[in-house]
C-alpha cells in the first residue's frame, strides 16, 4: 500500500510539472528521439507511465444529489459529490469524494465507468475510499470502447456465492487471462480511507517475459474501466456511527459508497513504436508513431512499408516496418507471406503497378516489348528501352532482356529482325519474309567466275556478241534499260526484281517504266549467258513471252543482256527514230 501511495504522489508531482526544474537562461536543445539511438538505428520506445484516469469523465449509475437530498444538494458546492471528484487532483489535506445515493435496500449495485479515450496498457487500478470498503466489488475492462466487457478482478468475502469464483485460485500460463476473486477486503476498518489496489500483472507467470507474451499484452490492454460495487459493508452493530437517525429520522440504517480517488496507472498503448501520445485534429488521443508505423496504437505499417509483417517492438528488436524494394518504379506494394517464408523471413513485399516499362516483384526487369539499357541504373526512369522488333521479320514483340535481340523468323537476322540472314533471300511473303536459297544457288551462279564445262557450246554464238545494230534491234520485241534490284528462285527459274529506267522499244503494252520482273532460266544463268549482277544497270533486248506463270520480261542465251554504257543512249535513240520511219526489216 505504501508503494502505491508513493507512486500516486510521483504521478501527481509529474502532472503538476514539478518533477524537473527548467533553467530559463540555458539554451533549449531538441531532445533526442527516444525511438532511435545515437546512430539513428531504431529501438523500442514507450510513452511515459501516467495516471490515465486523471481529469477524465466518469459515468456513475448513482450520485448523491440526484435527486437532491438534505445532505446531498448539487446546488450547494459543500454538499455536492459529483463523479468528477474521482479523477480530479486530490491531496492529503483536500480529499474530494464522489458519493452514491443512500442505499436503503441491500444489496444494491452501483457502477462507475471510465473511458480512457484509447487503448492503454494498464498496470494497476486503485480506488481510495471515503466510505468503508464495499463488501463485494468487481473491476471490469473493455477493449472495444465499451461494446463488450470482461472481468479483471473480484473482491468479496463470499466469492463463490456472489461471483461463482473460488476465493483462492492458482494462476498458470493456461489461465493468465482469467479474473480472480480475493477475500482480502473483509475488514471493516478503516471506516474511511480504505484502499483497493489491483495489479494486472502481479502473480501472472509470464510477467517476467512480457515482450514474448501476446496473452499478457492483450490482458493489460483496455480502453475503458468499469467498477461495480455489489454490496456495502453492513455494520448495524456500530450503533449511531452510521448516522441513520441523522439522515432519515426513521431509525432505518442508510448505506452508500464513497470514493475519493480512482486511478488507472499505465502507458498509452503504442506497441513499442512511439514515445508519446498526442491529440489528433479531432482531439482524439493517438500515438505519435515512428518506425514507419501508423494507427492509433501504431498497430500497422505505413503504406509502402510492407516488406515484412508488422510486429510489436521488443527490448531486443525494434521491428520497424521496412519499405518495399521497387527500384523507384512503384508507389504501392503488398505483403505476401509465402514469399516472405521462402526468403528466410527477410522480404515479402510485392510491388504493384510498376511504371517506366518495368515489371516483376521488385520492378526489377523490363516488361514485354522492352529490354534493359545496361548503361543506366535499374532505378533510372529510362532503364528500359523499347525492343522495336520488326513487324514482319520478328516472331514476337518480346526481345531478350539483356541484349535486346528480337525473336526472328526463319532466315531473318539483325537485332530487330530487319534483314535476311546469310544463305537466305527476301520474299514477298509476310509469313516467311526470308526464304532459303536453293542448292542451285542463283547468287553463286551470278557471282561465280567459272561456268560448267558444257557451257562453251551451249551459249554460242550469243556469248560475247555485244554489237548493237539495226538488224538486232528490229528482231527484238523490247529494248529497255533496267536496274537489277533483287533476286529469288521459283522452280528452275531465277526471278529478278527490276526497275525499268528507259524503254527504247516495246511491242508489249505491259512493259512500262517502273518496277517489273525479269525471268532467266537457271541453266542459262549458270552458264552466264546472260551474265548478270545485283544492283547493276543493264541493257536488255529480248523476245516477249505471254506466260501467265511468269509475268514480266524473259531473257535467255539468245537475249542481249549487257552492262549499261551511257554512250549507248545516243545510239539507241537513233535506232528508235529509224524504226519509226519504217526502217526495221520485218521478220
Amino acid at each position: 500500500m505504501e508503494v502505491l501511495q508513493l507512486l500516486r504522489l510521483l504521478l501527481t508531482t509529474a502532472m503538476l510539472g514539478l518533477s524537473q526544474t527548467v533553467n530559463p537562461f540555458v539554451a533549449q536543445q531538441t531532445p533526442p528521439d527516444p525511438c532511435y539511438d545515437e546512430s539513428g538505428a531504431p529501438r523500442r520506445c514507450i510513452p511515459e507511465f501516467v495516471n490515465a484516469a486523471f481529469g477524465k469523465e466518469v459515468q456513475a449509475s448513482s450520485t448523491c444529489g440526484k435527486p437532491p437530498t438534505r445532505h446531498c444538494n448539487a446546488s450547494d458546492p459543500r454538499r455536492a459529490h459529483p463523479p468528477a471528484y474521482l479523477t480530479d487532483l486530490n491531496t492529503a489535506s483536500n480529499m474530494t469524494c464522489w458519493r452514491s445515493e443512500t442505499l436503503h435496500h441491500s444489496p444494491q449495485n452501483v457502477t462507475l465507468t471510465l473511458s480512457l479515450g484509447k487503448k492503454f496498457e494498464v498496470v494497476y487500478v486503485s480506488l481510495q475510499f471515503c466510505s468503508p470498503r464495499p463488501e463485494s466489488t468487481a473491476i471490469l475492462k473493455s477493449m472495444d470502447y465499451g461494446k463488450t466487457w470482461v472481468p479483471y478482478q473480484y473482491y468479496s468475502s463470499q466469492c463463490r456465492k456472489i461471483y461463482g469464483k473460488p476465493s483462492k485460485a492458482t494462476v498458470t500460463k493456461q489461465n493468465e487471462q482469467e479474473a480472480l476473486c480475493t477475500d482480502g477486503l473483509t475488514d471493516l476498518y478503516p471506516l474511511t480511507g480504505g484502499l483497493i489496489a489491483f495489479s494486472t500483472l502481479d502473480g501472472r507467470p509470464s510477467a517476467q517475459d512480457f515482450d514474448s507474451s501476446p496473452v499478457l499484452q492483450d490482458w493489460v490492454t483496455a480502453t475503458d474501466i468499469r467498477v461495480v460495487f455489489s454490496r456495502p459493508h453492513l455494520f448495524r452493530d456500530l450503533g449511531g456511527r452510521d448516522g441513520g437517525e441523522e439522515e432519515g429520522g426513521t431509525g432505518s440504517t442508510p448505506y452508500y459508497y464513497a470514493v475519493g480517488e480512482l486511478q488507472v496507472g499505465g502507458r498509452c498503448k503504442c506497441n513499442g513504436h512511439a514515445a508519446r501520445c498526442v491529440k489528433d485534429k479531432e482531439q482524439k488521443l493517438v500515438c505519435d508513431c515512428k518506425h514507419n508505423t501508423e494507427g492509433p496504437e501504431c498497430d500497422r505499417c505505413k503504406p509502402f512499408h510492407y516488406d515484412r509483417p508488422w510486429q510489436r517492438a521488443s527490448a531486443r528488436e525494434a521491428n520497424e516496418c521496412l519499405a518495399c524494394n521497387c527500384n523507384l518504379h512503384a508507389r504501392r506494394c503488398r505483403f505476401n507471406m509465402e514469399l516472405y517464408k521462402l526468403s528466410g523471413r527477410k522480404s515479402g513485399g510485392v510491388c504493384l503497378n510498376c511504371r517506366h516499362n518495368t515489371a516483376g516483384r521488385h520492378c526489377h526487369y523490363c516488361k514485354e516489348g522492352f529490354y534493359r539499357d545496361l548503361s543506366k541504373s535499374i532505378t533510372d526512369r529510362k532503364a528500359c528501352k523499347a525492343c522495336d522488333c520488326h513487324p514482319v521479320g520478328a516472331a514476337g514483340k518480346t526481345c531478350n532482356q539483356t541484349t535486346g535481340q528480337c525473336p526472328c523468323k526463319d532466315g531473318v537476322t539483325g537485332l530487330t529482325c530487319n534483314r535476311c540472314a546469310k544463305g537466305y533471300q527476301q520474299s514477298r511473303s509476310p509469313v516467311a519474309p526470308c526464304i532459303k536459297i536453293p542448292a542451285i544457288n542463283p547468287t553463286s551462279l551470278i557471282t561465280s567466275t567459272e561456268a560448267p564445262a558444257d557451257c562453251d557450246s551451249y551459249c554460242k554464238p550469243a556469248k560475247g556478241n555485244y554489237k548493237i545494230n539495226m538488224k538486232k534491234y528490229c528482231k527484238k520485241d523490247y529494248v529497255v534499260q533496267v536496274n537489277i534490284l533483287e533476286m529469288e528462285t521459283v522452280a528452275n527459274w531465277a526471278k529478278f526484281t527490276i526497275n525499268i529506267l528507259s524503254v527504247y522499244k516495246c511491242r508489249d503494252e505491259r512493259v512500262k517504266r517502273g518496277d517489273n520482273f525479269l525471268w532467266i532460266h537457271l541453266k542459262d544463268l549458270s552458264c552466264k549467258c546472260p551474265k548478270i549482277q545485283i544492283s547493276k544497270k543493264y541493257l536488255v533486248m529480248g523476245i516477249s513471252e505471254n506466260s501467265t506463270d511468269r509475268p514480266g520480261l524473259m531473257a535467255d542465251k539468245n537475249s542481249l543482256v549487257i552492262q549499261w554504257r551511257d554512250a549507248w543512249t545516243r545510239r539507241l535513240r537513233k535506232l528508235q527514230r529509224r524504226e519509226k520511219k519504217g526502217k526495221c526489216v520485218k521478220p
